[in-house]
């Protein structure tokens, strides 16, 4: 039981820690930072890949949230 909830979040705080550095290359794949001619992420694509974050966050909280789950479930709390 306390090895899932500290895996959970010990998962959550690694997630977390790293999702400034993928917003920032997001941004950097739209914008064309790193490129000198620019980008062609445009329209539905760049939209797409404007989520990445958000489906990152997501499935970084949905893991923590089923280790946590799955300790308290194994330890008869839920």
């Amino acid at each position: 039981m306390l090895g899932n909830l500290l895996g959970g979040f010990i998962v959550i705080l690694v997630g977390m820690n790293l999702m400034p550095t993928i917003a920032d290359q997001v941004e950097a794949s739209r914008t064309g930072q790193y490129t000198a001619g620019g980008t062609n992420v445009t329209g539905a694509s760049g939209t797409i890949v404007g989520l990445v974050p958000l489906f990152y966050a997501l499935g970084i909280m949905s893991a923590g949230v089923a280790l946590c789950v799955g300790g308290l479930r194994n330890a008869g709390v839920m």
